[in-house]
């Protein structure tokens, strides 16, 4: 009878603790991290920094310059490093490192490498500790936007030291001993062309430096204070009478190193180690409890919120506030310092498509930032950008910038200077850019003909096509928010309906088409690539998100496009890679999912599940969901299925665990799949809420039987943005089984072009 109450006891200690636990307790910021070249389960790193803040820390087991800068699998760290970089596909930019030892003095990365496990290791956003057991040092950080707290608690010894690695492609450093002070900055990064690019740094140490040393490529520089170099450092060394903690507070600016000293004394200045995690942990805590779950499993909460942090931190802030409390910026489009706000380090090409939107709705007012970021890129540079880091990068392809500039706008931000980015938009969709991946490559082609031909060097082309022609729809939609006349606008309309050029009725599937109208032969639709982008025709065939219903109508009907849809599923894996010349990670990823053609990995088809709601089966959409939420993403190193980039199949997880998704950004339109969690809030901004219940949801239950929207029957497969806005509770009845009658009627059906 002991036993059994004791166990009663244990129990309700163990629900009542559970309860108790804040959102960012659930976070795992390994997630995704045991990734490599060949295969990604996230290409992830442990990010140690706050929401959108200008830098980011991880600890550092790759090669300088490797861009996997730490594997889960590894069993070294090299140094604690400050990274900018949003994918090891882009690499980093403006990097510099701090690694603690002991005993004999060393610099080069694999001499001051120490063995450590993950046993020894604690990570989460707001704090980061780990044991170099090599050194016998326990190494923690906690950041603030701009700046971060390192502790290095030290065994008792006469030689402690910490390194200073600038890197390399040109770097600086000055160690100021009466200061307890060293000063530097590195020039590296790995793509692009920039002017006056620096990051200057500060490492302010709470004690004495009993040696100091100077290094610089592969030598030491003993008796310089002050080294420039291509590859320049330096190291630092204690007397430690006693096991003790030195700390070093650090601080970065783009602009300056008087910035960059501004910046550490406004974020840290004289607040201890504790004050400045505990300040962290709280900025985590509001930002991730904007959505509250309730009602799933412990793994879903840790999946849920695990990938909720990973959409809150790219683009980074480019931008400093100076000691007129002005908001200034380096550019990374002219290389000069201008007023204004600035962002740098995503790919639209992926966070179009969910991220953005997510910002819309529950985080509006730092999109509303970013796009006052946007204006002032276009001013300073021409061209809006769609991939930077941190300016203009010659990756992906489309003109996606539109989407993301319509969106906002359209979803109700406001505050910015909206009539500038209507002309970066118009400029952009007209004209080709510096580089392939800015502008729109093949304009003249895809103006006068309707797509861009596959035999005419222009790679990807059926994808840019595609993706031109859902832009032009964005354009559209944006000059009709803000009242622009037919005669300006109404080209894009047409040109919105530039996929239907691309459709092959021998095959159902969209297919390259030469400058004379001929389509390419020979065709196969599992060919990755070639006129497709990381993906195959069966990927790219749905790509028409602003016109469902036409391309389903191209496809025979409602039942054909739903067997289409049915047989991406259930295709074997097959595929062509010849384009590439190898199996890259996309391939290999989709290969050994067990789900035939879908490539959740990889962006291109990841909305195509929720296009069963234009059909007379919804409730494939909503198995479907279930099915890649409970199998494609854990809370675990392997947790990701492919490529996180920049929170974009992140922002995936995120809508479809709350039941909805934004199939066509520049409407107000979410698609409806099913909830995960039996109960979630989401709080919005203006200070509305959104309450979603779902009480019989289960791992059988996973079908939606009836939807309530404030306390009335709802049919419909689509949510309103303005209504939710206004906030609203939905009401789900769940069952185990499908209704297949509830959505089946066209009159419930999203929005599509061709309908309206």
């Amino acid at each position: 009878m002991k036993l059994f109450v004791s166990t009663l006891l244990l129990a309700g200690s163990t629900w009542m603790m559970a309860q108790t636990q804040s959102p960012v307790d659930y976070v795992n910021p390994l997630m995704g991290t045991q990734s490599k070249p060949s295969l990604s389960n996230g290409n992830t790193y442990p990010a140690i920094g706050l929401p959108w803040g200008m830098n980011l820390w991880t600890p550092q087991t790759g090669k300088m310059g490797d861009g996997w800068i730490y594997s889960y699998d590894a069993d070294k760290i090299k140094g604690f490093k400050q990274t900018h970089q949003p994918s090891p596909w882009m690499n980093d930019y403006a990097a510099f490192a701090l690694m603690p030892g002991v005993g004999k003095m060393t610099f080069k990365e694999e001499d001051r490498a120490s063995w450590f496990s993950h046993k020894a290791e604690i990570s989460t956003p707001y704090f980061y500790s780990v044991y170099l057991a090599d050194h016998n040092v326990t190494t923690e950080i906690t950041p603030t936007e701009r700046a971060a707290y390192f502790k290095f608690d030290f065994p008792k010894t006469d030689s402690a030291y910490v390194v200073i690695d600038a890197l390399d492609k040109g770097s600086y450093v000055k160690i100021i001993p009466q200061e307890r002070k060293i000063i530097g900055y590195t020039t590296k990064y790995a793509s692009g062309k920039y002017e006056n690019f620096k990051n200057y740094f500060v490492i302010q140490f709470d004690k004495d430096f009993e040696t100091t040393s100077g290094w610089k490529d592969n030598t030491w520089a003993k008796n310089d204070l002050e080294i420039k170099a291509d590859h320049a450092g330096a190291v630092v060394g204690f007397k430690l009478k006693e096991k003790q903690a030195v700390h070093a507070k650090v601080a970065s600016s783009f602009i300056s190193f008087e910035q960059a000293e501004l910046n550490l004394s406004r974020e840290i200045g004289e607040k201890n180690f504790a004050q400045i995690k505990t300040e962290a942990k709280e900025i985590w805590n509001k930002a991730l409890g904007k959505i509250e779950v309730k009602g799933g499993s412990d793994e879903q909460n840790k999946t849920f919120y695990s990938t909720l942090y990973r959409t809150l931190f790219f683009p980074q802030k480019l931008y400093e506030i100076d000691a007129d409390n002005q908001i200034k910026h380096w550019s990374p489009y002219n290389g000069k310092i201008e007023n204004g706000r600035m962002f740098a380090g995503t790919g639209f090409w992926d966070t179009f498509r969910a991220l953005y939107p997510f910002l819309n709705l529950v985080y509006p007012s730092i999109n509303v930032e970013m796009q006052e970021g946007l204006v002032n890129a276009y001013k300073e540079g021409g061209f809006l950008p769609e991939w930077s880091s941190p300016g203009y990068s010659n990756i992906m392809i489309g003109n996606n910038s539109a989407s993301v500039v319509a969106d906002a706008y359209i979803k109700g931000l406001r505050g910015y200077d909206i009539e500038t980015l209507w002309q970066a938009v118009k400029h952009g969709a007209n004209h080709e850019g510096p580089m392939d991946a800015v502008g729109r490559r093949g304009v003249d082609y895809y103006n006068k003909l309707g797509y861009v031909p596959y035999d005419v060097k222009i790679n990807e082309n059926a994808a840019r096509t595609l993706e031109y022609a859902y832009d032009d729809f964005a354009i559209y939609q944006l000059g009709k928010a803000l009242g622009k006349p037919a005669s300006e606008i109404d080209i894009y309309k047409k040109r919105a309906y530039n996929y239907k050029n691309l459709f092959d009725k021998e095959t159902g599937l969209m297919r390259g088409k030469n400058k004379d109208g001929s389509f390419q032969k020979p065709f196969n639709p599992f060919k990755w690539g070639d006129a497709f982008t990381e993906g195959n025709s069966w990927h790219y065939t749905w790509s028409v998100f602003q016109d469902v219903a036409g391309l389903s109508k191209l496809m025979g009907g409602k039942k054909a496009f739903e067997a289409k849809l049915d047989e991406v599923f259930s295709l074997p894996p097959v595929f062509d890679d010849s384009y590439y010349g190898h199996v890259i990670h996309e391939i290999r990823e989709m290969q050994i999912m067990n789900m035939g053609q879908y490539a959740h990995g990889n962006q291109p088809i990841q909305h195509m599940i929720y296009l069963y709601n234009y059909t007379n089966a919804p409730y494939k959409t909503q198995y479907w969901v279930r099915q890649v939420m409970d199998k494609l993403y854990k809370p675990t190193p392997d947790g990701y299925c492919g490529d996180e980039d920049n929170g974009q199949t992140s922002a995936w997880y995120i809508f479809s665990s709350l039941g909805f998704y934004p199939v066509t950004p520049a409407t107000q339109q979410y698609v409806l799949g099913a909830p995960l969690f039996k109960e979630a809030t989401i709080h919005l901004e203006n200070g509305k809420k959104i309450q979603i219940n779902a009480p019989k949801n289960s791992d059988a239950n996973i079908y939606v039987n009836s939807l309530k929207v404030n306390q009335k029957e709802y049919s419909k497969n689509w949510l309103n943005h303005q209504e939710l806005m206004k906030g609203a509770v939905l009401d789900f009845e769940m069952q185990d089984t499908p209704n297949l009658k509830r959505g089946s009627q066209e009159k419930d059906y999203p929005f599509s072009m061709s309908d309206k």
